[in-house]
Parts: C-alpha cells; structure tokens; sequence
C-alpha cells in the first residue's frame, strides 16, 4: 500500500470510529450533533410542566427559550390550530390574506409600526430588518448608508448577516470572513456609538436587554440618547425584541416600557406561543422602497402560523393579563432574593424585567443548570454566567414557590459539593 494510500485508510478509520461514536452515544444519531441535548426526552406538556417519556414531570422555566409564553397545549392556541388545520394550511404570497392582515392590523395598531413583513423565525427577522435598514437609505438616494451599529454581548441569530452583527468569535469560528457591514461597540457606551457614526451608517440595532448576553439591560437613559442621536443623524433605530417581545417582560413589547419608539423591530419566539413565526416591524418611512420584489418569503405568514399568533394576541390583549405578569415578576424576583441571601455561595444577583429574570451564579452556570435539572426544574443558562428563569408568562403563584423550593434544594447540593471539594 503507497503513503499515500495509507493516509486515505487513516482518514477512513477515523471517521468510521466518529460515526461509531455518535451512532452508540446519541439517541438520534441522525440528527447533526450542533445541540449539547441533555438526556431527556420530553413527549408531552400541560401548562407549565412538561412530561418525560419516562413519565416524569418537569417544571419548564425554560419556555423554549423564551417561545411558550401561554404554556404547553393552551386550549385557545390547540382551538385556532384545529380550526384553521381543517381549512388552510398553504397558499403563496402572491394572493392576499385576510388573517394575516387582520393580525398585521393589531400587531400596528399596539406598537408604533404601519406595516408588518410575517417571516418564519427570528434570525429571518433580523435578516429582514438589516436589509430593511439598508434599502431605506438606498431609496432615499444614499446608497452609501449601509453600516449598522451593534453591541457586545448582543446575539441577534444564526445566519450569516445574524452572526456578523451578533460579532462573537465562538459562533463566527469556521464560516470564512464576517459579512462586512457591523460596528460593535461596548454596550452602553453612548460616546463610543457618537465616534462610531459616520457617512456611511445607516443605524443602530439593539436588544432592549440583551437576554443571551446574560439578561443585561441597558444603563438608564441610554435607550433616550440613542434615539435622539438617530433623529440629529438621520439613522434608524431599530430594536431586536425577539425575545424581549409579546409579554416578556412585563408589557406586550419592551419598547412601551422604555418610552423609547423605534423605527423596526423584529418579533418571533413568543409571537406564535410555539407555532414558528417571525414577523418585522416599520414605520412608513422606514421601510420606504420596500415594493414588490424588494423582499419576500415562502412559507412567511402560513395560515397556521397566523391563526396561532391571532390566537396569541386574544390572550395576551385580554384585560388584566400584563398584571398578573407584572404580579408573578414581583413575587419571583422575592423569592429569589431570600435565596441569594442564604446561598451568597451560588448566586449572587437577580437581573431582568418582567418574566425574562436572570440569576448570576457564584458557580458556574452549567453547573447550577444541571443541579436545577436533577430536581426536576428546567432552566437556561446565558452569557456572563447567568441562569434564565423564563417561566410561561400564565405561570402561577404555586407553580413560583413550587421553582423555588427546587432552587433551594439545588443551591443546598451545591454548597455541599463545594465543601467535600474544600
């Protein structure tokens, strides 16, 4: 056998032993091994709690990250869905759609936008808005305008445009040169924004509290000054409320907390309470030159997809529904705080707003993820080592002190572990 031969036989055995891996290891060993999946698998939900094939009951503070804000299998959401499945399930962009506009209508008629672009995910979102911000300026005659001012700690997706305005290394690694086009500044530097304009900016993206990032909200004032800074500049102000948005933290969109408006913003997650959509935001004259064939979407605004939002937004508008968000937000950030004072060992600070609640760990954060696991409570962890409780936003007050008695538990097995290591 030549070298050459060899090397190729080398290679060869190494990737059968790969594969011999995956195909002993995982439990899906088809499915691309880009998620740390734990060892669980779930088959069901009810509200608040998701079942295991084992039969065993978790607490879900996790809410897909964010996307089950009414729960598992809501009664209103399993309705809308086994209507319109009955009806509609497809038809193309180029025919109107009565329920897509009814929902564009409300989306417009709660927020400051006038027309609505419906997507399927929130990284399409953000994909719509970067290119929304730069089509706005072309049409105005500056084509030059095309660089977008972002932040670090921001994560606004996974595509390629996403990832470079994202601007973190360990999800650019491996995808060739970033997508030319972002400035990343510190967040919350708003005289590192002022020295970071200039002829050739368009506008300035941000999270209102960066929920990857560690659930880190702006400093006071810097939102006002970054609006103010858009007006002198003739730039667009965009946010990215995929997370932030539908009811998270505490109001329907984060924006109306701020008494910031922007000019786009992106919605997904919570939007379809688990059915994928995304949907872009604008004023008019932010997204002057978006005609036909500007922009476009497959399956963007499905009728199932729509029935689900519709069915979304009956729930979140009906009178007292941000109360009790803002009610449970109160109780859950107490509560938290009586931990913090009996294991300052294991956490050690309380972030967010509304039910987008941060824990800062003294350990790390996997670790407390997986004790948290163990009794049964599903969490995420986020940047700066922090732990999101993202319970569903019809979370009760049972179903709170319930979470923290599994906290209690965890942080107690975790200062044990700390003092048989010491």
């Amino acid at each position: 056998m030549t070298r050459c031969a060899m090397r190729v036989q080398a290679v060869r055995n190494i990737l059968m032993t790969i594969k011999e891996t995956v195909m002993t290891n995982s439990a899906a060993p088809h499915l691309l091994p880009v998620f740390a999946r734990a060892d669980i698998g779930f088959e069901r939900g009810e509200g608040v709690w998701l079942i295991a094939t084992n039969g065993d009951r978790y607490l879900d503070f996790t809410s897909g990250v964010a996307v089950n804000a009414l729960g598992h299998a809501h009664p209103a959401l399993v309705k809308a869905l086994q209507e319109q499945a009955t009806k509609l399930w497809h038809m193309s962009n180029l025919f109107q759609s009565p329920d897509g506009e009814k929902l564009a209508a409300r989306l417009c008629s709660e927020s400051f936008a006038d027309f609505v672009f419906f997507c399927n995910s929130g990284a399409e979102a953000l994909e719509g808005v970067i290119k929304l911000v730069r089509h706005h300026h072309f049409s105005k005659g500056h084509p030059e305008r095309y660089r977008i001012i972002t932040f670090e700690g921001a994560f606004h997706g996974r595509t390629l445009a996403t990832l470079a305005a994202t601007g973190s290394a360990k999800y650019l690694e491996g995808y060739g040169p970033p997508m030319e086009g972002f400035d990343q500044i510190p967040h919350g530097d708003i005289e590192a924004v002022k020295k970071a304009i200039g002829p050739h900016t368009a506008g300035i993206l941000i999270e209102p509290i960066q929920g990857e990032g560690g659930v880190r909200s702006a400093p006071p004032g810097f939102l006002k000054a970054l609006r103010q800074l858009c007006d002198e500049k003739g730039l667009l102000l965009a946010f990215d409320e995929v997370q932030t948005g539908m009811g998270r933290t505490g109001d329907l969109f984060a924006h109306r907390r701020t008494g910031v408006t922007p000019d786009v913003m992106s919605l997904a997650k919570a939007l379809g309470g688990g059915f994928p959509i995304g949907a872009i935001l604008a004023t008019a004259d932010a997204a002057a030159g978006m005609g036909p064939g500007s922009h476009g979407s497959t399956f963007g605004g499905n009728p199932l997809a729509i029935a689900a939002a519709n069915a979304v937004l009956d729930v979140m508008l009906k009178p007292g529904f941000f109360d009790h968000v803002q009610k449970m937000s109160l109780l859950l950030k107490q509560k938290l705080a009586s931990v913090i004072d009996r294991h300052p060992d294991i956490v050690s600070e309380i972030r967010g707003e509304g039910l987008l609640i941060g824990i800062k760990a003294v350990v790390p954060s996997g670790d407390l993820v997986a004790a948290l696991r163990n009794e049964k409570l599903l969490t995420v962890g986020a940047g700066d080592n922090v732990v999101r409780f993202l319970p569903p936003l019809i979370v009760t007050e049972a179903e709170i002190e319930d979470s923290i008695g599994r906290l209690e538990r965890a942080c107690t097995t975790l200062s044990g572990n700390k003092r048989a290591a010491s």
